[in-house]
């Protein structure tokens, strides 16, 4: 495909690319409707996508198991549109993407990093899940109400 035509790539940053930024990338991808392409990746990859983050999403009908934790250097090549961090580190050791034009950094728990039961882990995964659901849905439909494409 020619790279003119391609949908505009939306890159999700976080250091480790284990959670945070896989419950972005699954919520953005289905509010997108194709509408724009989803990526995410990390700083410090940690090699895995956190069993919990794919358990969670699961639970509001979103598939992430194919997911895997990727470097933000696959990406210094490839026209990059907008860059969301969503840590204060990847924020912080950012590169500049070739073609990007919008930057955001918008901060969430890491829930990766909560000690507890698993009960009250999964309760810390399920709020990040939807604080991350409502600032992604938000922004995704601002978006395609921009771009005059919102489905119906």
């Amino acid at each position: 495909m020619n790279p003119e035509t391609k949908p505009p790539l939306v890159l999700v940053l976080c250091t480790g690319n284990s959670c945070r930024s896989h419950l972005a990338e699954g919520i953005l991808r289905a509010a997108a409707h194709g509408r724009f392409r989803v990526a995410s990746a990390g700083s410090r990859p940690a090699g895995f996508v956190h069993p919990m983050a794919v358990r969670v999403l699961e639970e509001i009908g979103i598939d992430i198991r194919d997911h895997r934790s990727k470097h933000l250097e696959e990406f210094l090549s490839q026209p990059v549109e907008t860059v969301i961090t969503v840590c204060g580190n990847a924020d912080q050791v950012c590169p500049v993407f070739p073609g990007q034009v919008q930057r955001h950094h918008w901060p969430f728990d890491d829930p990766a990093h909560f000690q507890g039961s698993e009960e009250e882990t999964l309760a810390v995964f399920r709020r990040v899940r939807d604080e991350l659901r409502r600032v992604f849905e938000a922004y995704a439909a601002g978006r395609l109400d921009a771009s005059g494409k919102r489905p119906v």
